[in-house]
């Protein structure tokens, strides 16, 4: 029996309900409590202003924003990269990206002068941001480091 200690708040991706997921059983599949969707598949969700707040805020994981666009050759170049450490750290950080182009109201919430720019989010605040690309390798090294 999983007690309040060893239950950790994770967001569906598809209908953003808070689900409770024991720590010890994150790589067992978990599946959302209202909708069934995999609550951690390893795949980085496209967020808009609708879903961020919700998102970012429902998880007890970290979450990794890349705000970037589709005309930005290196955010395009690093998107492979993003998504390969998306499934290498599924179980440990939630990962969504922000096109700034379709959401300039959450780039210019969050101050975004250059993409692709990461913000690394902990208990639905930010805590901590990098502007540049980076390999999958260098993005897990930032991720773990505060």
């Amino acid at each position: 029996m999983s007690t309040a200690a060893t239950l950790l708040k994770v967001a569906c991706p598809a209908c953003l309900t808070a689900n409770r997921v024991d720590r010890e059983r994150r790589g067992d599949g978990p599946k959302c409590g209202h909708c069934g969707a995999a609550l951690l598949d390893g795949k980085p969700l496209e967020l808009d202003e609708a879903r961020f707040d919700a998102f970012v805020e429902r998880s007890e994981l970290p979450v990794v924003v890349d705000f970037w666009a589709p005309w930005c050759g290196p955010c395009r170049a690093m998107a492979p990269m993003f998504e390969q450490a998306a499934r290498t750290l599924a179980t440990e950080t939630r990962f969504a990206k922000v096109d700034t182009d379709a959401q300039q109201t959450l780039a210019a919430r969050y101050a975004i002068r250059a993409i692709p720019t990461l913000i690394l989010f902990r208990n639905g605040a930010e805590a901590k941001r990098h502007s540049g690309a980076m390999d999958a390798g260098a993005l897990a090294r930032w991720i773990g480091k505060d």
